[in-house]
């Protein structure tokens, strides 16, 4: 106690607590919970599928005998087999396609919503929310009934417009099959694509903007410039997302071949694997089938992910 605290008969106010010192090891020990059920719920699947795949699978493990290994025999089907050749790059071509398509027109929508009155622009999210929330299943019951080659819409808009459209069945040609595919996947996935890179808009400066469109700069070099040097980072997160996913599309192309199309004709990954492993109960060329996606994955997912990592370390 102070002396001229004494002479008043006041205590001392009161000292600042101090903050205990935390262990270098404190933040790893509070997420090894969360990390352990992330593996555990991750990494037993993986496992099991990689074990799986070194398996052989036949008429005699139905009945319960326990499956012989072969290890890596049915790697080396798979990589000498031609048709699995043809799937990998048809799903490749239908995945750069249709992520290219949907990140074109997604761009165009968020600097569309960026651009129009406030009004407008929340009809449009309203609009593209809609898309974005509508189940897959009743998303493509309603895509079935336009297409429908008997009673379809769009095959009475085009006949009706005077073109040679009568009963044409759209998912019976490969390459019109895909079509439908694409403008369905892209359909669905345009408005995350197009909310995302709205968000990222909303964090270029307007000062800078108005201060370029002063000095001359057009629309394309404002652009290109600075809007998107500046969304960079979201749009390469964004592509790497919708490359992913178009890479692992299952749903979409599942239920149109359902309606009437050549399997083998339109099998990607995601079918190829379901038919293999449910259709013809092999489960161990499912799981290398599998195994395979996986890595492909990573493979094309790398030159992102090590671009954004130099982008963090300069």
């Amino acid at each position: 106690m102070t002396t001229q605290n004494l002479v008043l008969g006041q205590a001392d106010p009161p000292r600042p607590a101090r903050p205990r010192k935390r262990g270098r090891s404190t933040p790893y020990l509070l997420v090894i919970p969360a990390c352990a059920i992330l593996i555990l719920a991750l990494g037993y699947p993986l496992v099991w599928q990689f074990i799986t795949s070194m398996q052989r699978f036949g008429l005699s493990q139905q009945f319960g005998q326990p499956p012989e290994f072969v290890w890596f025999d049915n790697y080396v089907t798979l990589f000498t087999d031609p048709y699995m050749w043809t799937v990998v790059a048809r799903s490749l071509a239908f995945c750069l396609v249709t992520a290219a398509v949907t990140m074109a027109i997604g761009t165009l929508m968020a600097l569309l919503m960026n651009a129009v009155h406030t009004s407008v622009r929340i009809t449009l999210q309203i609009s593209l929310l809609l898309a974005w929330a509508m189940p897959v299943v009743a998303a493509m019951t309603v895509w079935n009934w336009l297409i429908d080659w008997r009673r379809g819409v769009l095959n009475s808009v085009l006949t009706g417009m005077g073109l040679d459209f009568q009963n044409h069945n759209w998912l019976a040609n490969p390459l019109s099959f895909f079509f439908v595919a694409m403008v369905i996947v892209v359909w669905m996935s345009v408005p995350f694509v197009a909310f995302s890179i709205y968000a990222g808009l909303t964090q270029v400066s307007t000062e800078v903007l108005e201060a370029a469109q002063l000095d001359g700069a057009t629309l394309a070099q404002r652009l290109r410039y600075i809007i998107v040097p500046i969304i960079r980072p979201v749009l390469a997160i964004i592509l790497l997302l919708q490359v992913i996913w178009d890479l692992r599309v299952f749903t979409q192309i599942r239920l149109l071949q359902d309606v009437g199309s050549i399997a083998s004709e339109t099998n990607l990954l995601g079918t190829y694997i379901y038919q293999l492993g449910v259709g013809s109960s092999d489960f161990a060329m499912a799981s290398a089938v599998s195994i395979f996606v996986l890595v492909l994955t990573v493979a094309l997912s790398w030159f992102y992910v090590r671009s954004m990592l130099k982008e963090d370390e300069s």
